[in-house]
């Protein structure tokens, strides 16, 4: 039963991406960023990304700049090499989590270290707020065995990347990531064929579900609605989410953060407050002071 204490989240609207591409061509599932979503504050872009033909991928994303925000890539499946003009350097493998901040400014690029297989996962953008656009960037990355799994119920497992969750007894198991300015939650859920699990959403966040594999119905009671595979599902009106799924049971995103409130002003790989800050961004890049 749901816990009375709080009222019951529910799907206020259904989204489902559109095929695009980036990089050199990579080709991808844009579901934050486009027209139907262009944002939801303070989430810029979800990517999803996942293909067995190597022609779709090889060509990677190479050098590019950010400034402004930051970038969080989950990986599937697959092999991919990130480098910057910093002279950092790391591999994501399957379940590694590289949360990058991009600050002031840099280049980097992100190449697949594979010819052949699938490659699959996900990168969302953050935005940050005006008084750390500049800071020095930073990397959080961890590698599959630093991302909590976590059983609360039964038929259930999440990966903990960012925020709590409460085990099945009672233990509360924090995600490593850290980012004080949003305080975000991204959980990776896995239910059993007709399993269900009830998760308080930290309040006043924007929330969204993203399912990838299967599909549930979220919310309860005559509130409750389906989402199906590659389906996000904007989440609000209270607190408790609760996911059952269904015959073929699901996996999905659930992710959370607090909003900024602050105007955005965006140009391809720069995020600012104002149009000359952009302008800004430009003229630093091109005379190299990223």
């Amino acid at each position: 039963m749901t816990n009375a204490q709080f009222d019951s989240t529910r799907v206020l609207r259904k989204v489902r991406g559109r095929a695009a591409s980036d990089g050199a061509g990579v080709k991808l599932t844009r579901v934050i960023g486009g027209p139907d979503l262009p944002d939801m504050d303070p989430f810029l872009l979800l990517d999803e990304f996942g293909t067995d033909r190597a022609e779709d991928y090889l060509a990677g994303f190479p050098d590019h700049p950010h400034r402004g925000f930051e970038t969080v890539t989950y990986m599937l499946d697959g092999r991919m090499r990130h480098r910057d003009n910093h002279g950092n350097e790391g591999l994501l493998v399957p379940g590694s989590v590289q949360w990058m901040t991009a600050g002031r400014g840099l280049v980097h690029s992100e190449m697949p270290e594979q010819e052949e297989g699938r490659m699959r996962g996900f990168q969302l953008w953050v935005n940050l707020p005006a008084r750390d656009k500049m800071v020095e960037p930073r990397y959080q990355e961890f590698a599959p065995d630093r991302i909590p799994l976590v059983r609360p119920a039964d038929g259930v497992e999440v990966r903990v990347i960012a925020g709590e969750v409460t085990s099945a007894d009672g233990t509360r198991v924090r995600g490593p990531i850290d980012q004080p300015a949003t305080s975000p939650l991204y959980l990776d859920v896995s239910l059993a064929p007709g399993a269900a699990w009830e998760h308080r959403l930290p309040e006043g966040q924007s929330a969204f579900a993203y399912m990838f594999e299967g599909g549930a119905c979220l919310g309860c009671g005559d509130e409750a609605r389906q989402l199906a595979s590659h389906e996000l599902g904007i989440l609000g009106g209270g607190d408790l989410l609760r996911v059952e799924a269904g015959e073929a049971g699901a996996r999905l995103l659930l992710v959370s953060g607090r909003p900024l409130r602050e105007a955005v002003v965006r140009h391809g790989p720069f995020v600012m407050n104002t149009k000359q800050e952009i302008m800004q961004a430009f003229v630093d890049f091109q005379e190299g002071r990223f």
